[in-house]
């Protein structure tokens, strides 16, 4: 079965434009089905240590057939590739970060997975580059979409 899936990725160190192109080849190998995927937006940092630089920022949705926990190992190991190390605050620059946003109408939350992802409701930074490609994407545990969150 296919589960629509909403993911951002974003980064802040090195080439990240280039990253992010190597990252959504990476998930096509790894079996994510890509619908769509945004453009870039520079998005200011938040909750980031001070002298964090702007972040590039870009949506993705597609298609998954496995667990939300096997979409996790991938997303987590394209990261580890593009050279984010395993253990990582997350108020620091980085070179890439992929979140899960939305896993079908699935809510879970388990010690290291919470979907859909804590606070992306409230931050600008997912919900312009989601509304961009996915404007009527309805969060399950809301019921709301990034059109009208960003009304």
């Amino acid at each position: 079965m296919k589960t629509f899936v909403a993911l951002l990725l974003g980064g802040n160190i090195g080439e990240t434009a280039s990253v992010f192109d190597s990252a959504v080849a990476d998930l096509e190998r790894g079996g994510f089905e890509i619908a769509a995927r945004s453009r870039n937006f520079i998005t200011s940092p938040v909750d980031c240590v001070p002298g964090t630089p702007d972040f590039l920022n870009a949506a993705v949705t597609g298609f998954w057939t496995q667990s939300p926990r096997d979409l996790l190992k991938l997303t987590q190991s394209i990261e580890r590739a593009s050279g984010r190390p395993e253990k990582h605050s997350s108020s620091e620059a980085r070179t890439l970060d992929i979140d899960i946003i939305t896993f079908g109408d699935l809510i879970l939350a388990e010690p290291n997975l919470i979907i859909p992802h804590p606070r992306a409701q409230q931050r600008r930074f997912v919900l312009e580059p989601l509304f961009s490609i996915a404007p009527d994407l309805r969060f399950p545990d809301s019921g709301k979409t990034p059109r009208q969150l960003l009304s």
